[in-house]
Formats: C-alpha cells, structure tokens, sequence
C-alpha cells in the first residue's frame, strides 16, 4: 500500500486510538459486547478537535456517530482476518520499525548533525573535484594504485592549476573530472559534502574516500544561500493549435509593454495568466528557495531580481512564457523554524550512519554487552577458504548449543551467529583473514540483534510510541477493508456504475460556455473603438493594427471557448450573442465578443466517469453501513453520554 495515503486516511477517522483500557473505566457503547470506554472517548475527541473542519463534527452526537462506525468497521475487518493477512503484517512490521528510529536513536548526536547540516544549508559551495573510480571490495593493491593517483593528481594539480589537471585527466569511465557548480547541504554523500565545506576557497583538498572511490575537491567559492523569494508570474502557454494572432510570444511581449506603460502586473495577471492557481491571486506563488523548483531558469530569474517589485523582461522556461515580479526576498528561516525538516533529511542521509554508531554505542551499554573476544576465537577456528567462494558450511561437531550473548530477556546461541554466517558469506568479495571476517560480521549481527530487540519491546517501555503504533495498526486495517469494500468499485463493478450513472444522468453535465473573444485596455476611450470594429466585424489582427503603434500596446485580446465564469469575464457578465456593453474590470475596461452560446450539456459516461465513481463509491458506503449495523448489535450507555456531553461542554 502506498504510503501517502494514510494522512488523508487518519484525518478522516480522526487518528482513532483503540488502546486496550482499564475494565474499572466506564463503557460508552459496545459492539457486540466489546466495551469501548469513555475514556477512550474523552481523550481522542479532544485530541483530534482541532483536525475537523467541518463544524458539524465537533458536536459530541455526531462525533459519536463517526466514531461508533469506525469501530464497527474494525470489527468488520477482524471478522474477516483482515489482521492476518501477509501483507498487512508486514506493512504493520516495517511501520514499526521505521517509527521506531525517532524513539531509540541518540538524540545529543542528532541535535549535533542538524545543526551541523543548518550550518550547511546556509551556504552554497561552488567546487568542481577529481575522482577515481574504486569499488568497497577493491583489492588492497588496486586501492593502493588509485591512492597513489589521486595524490598525484593532487601534486600535479598544485602546479599546473586544478582546472588544467581536471579536463586532462577526465575519461568518463574511471577517472572523472567534473566542475559541480554550487551546491549546498544535502546535495551530496556526506563524506564529500563535509570536505567540501571544510576547504577553504582557493584551496585543493586532501585525498578523501567515498563510496565511489578516491576524490580531490577544488573550492572555488562560497556564499551564503540565497534564501526564499517571493514572487508572482504571468504565463502564457504555447499552444499547439493557437491561432497566429494568439502565439503566446507575442502575447507575453504584448503584455509586458503594458507592464512598462503602467499598468498593474497583478490585474494582467488574473486576465491573461495560463496558470490558473497563481491568477486569481494576481499571479502570485509560494514562497520557495533555490532547488525547489523544477526550472532552472525561472530560479536564475527570480532570485536575480533584487528589489521588491522588479519586473523581469519575458523569457521562456520548459514550462511556457513568464513575466516574473519579485514580491519579497528573506534569508534563510531560522534554526528553530527548519529544524523539523532538516531532522527528516539528516536521518535520511549518509551521515545517518553516525547516528546508528551511537545508537549501537548506546544499546551496548544499556543492555550491558561486554567483550566476547574469546568466544569469537571459537568461529575463527572453523573458518576455512571456502567462505571465500560462499560454499563454507558448519562443521559436523559444530557447539551450537553453546551460549553467545545475551540481550535482555534473550539468550543468543552460537547456533544462531553459526546461521548468520552461512548468509553472511553470500555477500564476501574478497579474500581478508578470519580474524577480520569474523569480526565484522558479529558486529553487524549483534547490532542488528540489539536494535530488533529494542524495537520489539518499545511498546512496553515507550506509551507515546505504544499509542502511535496502535493507531496506526487500526488505521492499516481500515485502510486494507475500504479498499477491498468500496475504494475498488471503480475497476470492479462496471455495471453498477453504469446502472448509478443511468439513474442519476442530470447530476453529470457540461456548464454553460461561450465561444468568445474578449478585449481589454485600460482607456474606455479605446475600447469603446474596439467595440465598434467587433460590431464591424472586423478581425483581430486588423483590430490590432488600427489600435496598436510599433512601441505601444493599448489591447490586448483573449479567443477562446470560456465557460461562464472564467477569469477574463468581467463579473456578472451577461451571457449572450453579440458584442456586450462595456464593463470596468480589473483597473481595465473590457468588451466581449460572443459569437456563440454553448448551452449546457449532459456529459456522457466516460466523460464523467470520475465523478460517478466518487458518487457511487458514497452511495455505496452508506448501504454498507446500514448493513454493518444490522449485523452487529450496538448499545450505547445514555447515562454515561449525558455525563460525557457534561465534561466535554465545561472545556
């Protein structure tokens, strides 16, 4: 299941927590007999007041009545064995363990990287770097030989200039030379992010190791990040069957002439702009900072502008033709503000290994794990070559029975680490000494071993977490029984949809449109000569000749089929044949050609299958529940509800 569903989920059923309660607490209702308490009520109504938007909800009887279903649904689920379901289990199992990061790693060693990585993010480093190509298992000859090349490069580098050595040596297959450009925290493997920001500018750095192989990085400037801006656009779209009149360069070029004979960005903006959500708005969008944004270009421009209210000229993106006005400029948000995401971006990347050392570190002094140097000798001694060719097996007189480690309540066997060794050799690559092969790999078994027996007892020790996963539990389950009940209707059930679409044709329609062409200017005195040649029939183009000069733009034009309504409609605007009065709209004058009225239309099935879908699915749900609640037998405890509804109003 995907994953990015399941806030919308928990928002819908208010991330109902169904913990086991004391049986001295007083039952609220029951679902066949299975109590639900009133303290269960109390807490997750007033946990959740403020996620509900509609107002209505917020009462206790409606309240009660979303809250009585869920729990029906749930038994529902069970009853089915939605529970035991593979899928689910280890849905629920990866869930755990992905939450149970935030709850076992050592959190001074976190605090220490976000700071660390907001220091980062505060400042861009330009660089480019030289790398030689080496594998992790590389033999200890080939990484001797790509050392001793880097290091040569390094002294070349010195002398003859980085950038000279960088293009010389660069193959694109094990040698790579490569200019970077700026980046920033995050943008790179930890280990090369740290180099590069610890070099001073104008300075090669040492030889350094990744992943990748061996590095050189040259530092050739470093500023501080360019913060968030604020800016509004107009776009105009190439489109592919556009008349010549209405080609978008034109157009935006158009438009920009009016910006700089004075008229306002932001009332073009709502009469011209192909982006329809920044429009309205007199074409202003969210905040963003450098990187965020899937255009290069649009970056360059915005954040080139410098103060509040520079317009930029028109120029072109993947995307269409932009006219960008900058709104507002900020530095980079304070610590305190960025510090929930850079927590997420910080367990997420290389430098996450940092943690899990001292998570380990941690759980090796909680659980009290002391040196087992000796007993390890005992698996060096039944090593041979053959794990080198991952054919090793255990000895005949293997001592499995014999005790390794212990982890809280959990006794480890030499049997045990004897297993994680036979899997454990699938992944050799080359040859190293027992010694080391054996100790690397108890490291990684041991450390595996503490953090799952950490995750597997957190709800005992943990109630937050205990809570969290609960929810989430339940919250899974509902998830696996709409799916299977209602969500899946849409691909399964093709004559329902029909048969609902058959009986409900009025509800699906097209609104009335006008094929139109609307003109504005900001002088009523041109647009009331525009009127009169619209009324001539005279064309665009001629429209645009007689009332337009080489260097000025007093209309601009917008052909189209519009439904009432759009955006270039002057509000209230009567929709009929002909050429309309003239409205002031927008700081501007506007007149409307209408050449036809599209009256409304029914929209066929296929045309409106999305919404049939969503309006079946509802009706649907509802019949569902009618029968969920003739098949299991709810009793609600009056007393007990006046005397919640009498706390509850208190607050």
């Amino acid at each position: 299941m995907n994953l990015k569903y399941l806030p919308l989920l928990f928002l819908t059923i208010f991330f109902i927590n169904v913990n086991a309660q004391s049986p001295k607490n007083e039952t609220l209702f029951s679902v066949d007999d299975e109590p639900v308490y009133v303290s269960e009520f109390i807490r997750v109504y007033n946990k959740n007041l403020d996620l509900v938007q509609d107002e209505s909800q917020k009462d206790v009887d409606e309240y009660l009545k979303l809250f009585t279903n869920y729990k029906i649904k749930l038994k529902e689920a069970k009853a089915l064995e939605l529970d035991k379901k593979p899928t689910y289990i280890r849905e629920l199992a990866n869930y755990k363990k992905q939450l149970a990061k935030n709850y076992i790693t050592d959190t001074k060693v976190t605090e220490a990287l976000i700071k660390e990585a907001y220091e980062r993010v505060s400042y861009d480093v330009k660089a480019s770097h030289i790398l030689i190509k080496l594998s992790q298992d590389a033999s200890p000859a080939d990484t001797l030989s790509a050392y001793n090349s880097i290091v040569d490069y390094r002294n070349r580098a010195l002398k003859e200039g980085f950038e000279n050595v960088r293009k010389a040596v660069h193959n694109g297959q094990t040698i790579y030379g490569e200019d970077l450009g700026y980046f920033t925290g995050f943008k790179m493997v930890y280990k090369f992010e740290s180099v590069a920001f610890n070099t001073p500018v104008g300075e090669i750095s040492q030889p350094f190791r990744t992943n990748f192989g061996y590095h050189i990085v040259f530092v050739q400037d470093k500023r501080k990040s360019r913060g968030e801006r604020t800016v509004a656009h107009i776009m105009l779209i190439d489109k592919d069957n556009e008349a010549p009149v209405e080609k978008a360069e034109d157009k935006i070029k158009d438009i920009y002439k009016k910006i700089q004979q004075g008229e306002s960005f932001e009332n073009l903006a709502k009469q011209f702009s192909d982006d329809t959500n920044s429009a309205p708005n007199g074409g202003k969008l969210s905040p963003f900072s450098s990187g965020q944004l899937n255009s290069i270009e649009f970056e360059d421009v915005a954040f080139g502008l410098e103060k509040s209210g520079d317009i930029s000229a028109p120029f072109k993106t993947s995307f269409g033709w932009h006219i960008v006005k900058l709104i507002d400029k900020k530095p980079i948000a304070p610590f305190e503000d960025m510090k929930p995401e850079l927590e997420q971006m910080v367990t997420r990347d290389s430098r996450s290994k940092l943690i899990d050392e001292a998570l380990y570190s941690k759980l090796y002094n909680k659980y009290k794990i002391g040196d087992n140097k000796m007993v390890l000798k005992y698996f060096e001694t039944i090593l041979n070559d053959s794990i080198f060719s991952h054919t090793w097996k255990l000895p005949v007189d293997f001592q499995g029975d014999k005790p390794l480690v212990k982890i809280g309540n959990k006794q480890l066997y030499f049997k045990d680490f004897g297993d994680y060794l036979l899997k454990y050799q699938r992944g050799l690559a080359s040859k190293s000494s027992y010694a080391n092969v054996i100790d690397k790999a108890y490291k990684t078994y041991l450390n595996n071993n503490l953090v799952e027996y950490q995750e597997d007892n957190l709800e005992f020790e943990d109630e937050e977490f205990a809570n969290i996963v609960s929810e989430y539990r339940d919250g899974l389950l509902l998830f696996d029984l709409m799916q299977s009940t209602i969500w899946s209707i849409g691909s399964t059930d093709s004559l329902g949809l029909q048969s609902y679409y058959n009986s409900h044709k009025a509800n699906y329609f097209y609104p009335e449109r006008l094929d139109a062409v609307v003109a504005s200017s900001n002088s009523e005195k041109t647009i009331k000569k525009v009127a009169n040649l619209l009324e001539e029939n005279k064309s665009i183009n001629d429209i645009k000749s007689i009332i337009n000069s080489n260097d000025k733009v007093d209309i601009i034009f917008t052909v189209d089929t519009l439904e009432v309504g759009h955006q270039s409609l002057p509000k209230n605007f009567e929709a009929k044949k002909g050429v309309s009065k003239i409205y002031k709209y927008h700081d501007a004058f506007t007149v409307v050609k209408v050449n036809s009225v599209i009256p409304q239309e029914p929209k066929t099935f296929e045309q409106s299958k999305g919404a049939v879908i969503s309006d079946y699915q509802a009706y649907k749900e509802e019949e569902w529940l009618n029968e969920l609640h003739k098949k299991y037998t709810l009793k609600i405890n009056d007393d007990a509800l006046m005397r919640v509804k009498s706390q509850l109003k208190k607050k």
